[in-house]
């Protein structure tokens, strides 16, 4: 790859913020205490990737609940967390900095998660940061979340960019799975999961703690 790039395209939950603890106790809560799955915590956190109802039918199987159903526990479950981590919203050390840089650069930036819009919506206004962003493909956007690539492709659509010029910025496997499926290169922030779960992918250029690595400063 050969920078400097025209892209930048990042996943949300553990990417921007370091959010993830909050979402796997709101569904840990959720799915035992309210449904009675009975799921200890690592199988929990082990769900934790795309839609909110594909998580409750993959726990449950298909048709246990109806789509009413599933939106509401959807909407129930992200009430909670967002009402458990308001008082530490912040973006990840390093980012506000690394936004400013690239918008200020005119790099194009765009936001690929499976998080629902009333969740999107939560960290970009109350942080103050839409600004930023031309594209947001959110859960509602797509038919197949990550590790699909229709997140990430949609995003680089919306931006009117080919994939090779985007650079992914992502925490999780199932969604460096899905750039690697889109023709993209991916740095990974190690919040939530260790270098050795990402063993299987060859798009990751780096992995970092966070936004201050010096690393960043050759892809501007």
């Amino acid at each position: 790859m050969n920078p400097p790039l025209k892209g930048f395209i990042f996943d949300l939950n553990g990417t921007m913020i370091d959010d993830m603890q909050h979402h796997i106790n709101a569904w840990y809560h959720l799915l035992n205490d309210e449904l009675g799955a009975n799921l200890d915590y690592e199988s929990v956190k082990s769900e934790m990737y795309g839609k909110n109802e594909e998580l409750l039918v993959r726990v449950f199987g298909p048709g246990h609940f109806t789509k009413e159903e599933m939106n509401r526990l959807s909407f129930e479950k992200e009430k909670k967390y967002q009402d458990d981590y308001k008082p530490k919203l912040a973006l990840i050390s390093g980012l506000p900095a690394l936004l400013d840089r690239a918008y200020k650069k005119n790099i194009l930036m765009a936001i690929g998660s499976a998080a629902i819009p009333f969740n999107i919506d939560f960290v970009l206004d109350n942080l103050h940061i839409r600004k930023y962003f031309k594209a947001i493909v959110s859960a509602d956007d797509v038919k197949k979340s990550k590790p699909d690539p229709e997140t990430y492709q949609k995003a680089a659509a919306l931006l009117q960019l080919e994939p090779h010029d985007c650079l992914v910025f992502e925490d999780a496997p199932k969604g460096v799975e899905a750039a690697f499926r889109a023709g993209m290169e991916c740095f990974v922030i190690t919040t939530m999961h260790k270098r050795d779960e990402f063993m299987n992918y060859s798009n990751i250029l780096h992995f970092i703690q966070d936004y201050t690595d010096p690393v960043l400063e050759q892809f501007f």
